[in-house]
């Protein structure tokens, strides 16, 4: 069992939660929407949990 992250141009890091398997890529760029969930825990504890809702693949 593993955990991905997704780093934002800002610099956070969020855990994502439940992501597509399309999205498990090591550095993919990508556009995502989706929900911060300050109601689930881990034990990555990599950063703000993120529930993606939709991404885009970019170039």
């Amino acid at each position: 069992m593993g955990a991905w992250a997704l780093v934002a141009d800002s610099g956070e890091t969020y855990e994502l939660q439940d992501a597509p398997d399309e999205l498990q890529q090591p550095n993919l760029n990508v556009k995502v929407q989706g929900e911060v969930r300050e109601d689930v825990m881990t034990t990555a504890m990599i950063g703000p949990v993120l529930q993606v809702q939709s991404f885009e693949v970019m170039d």
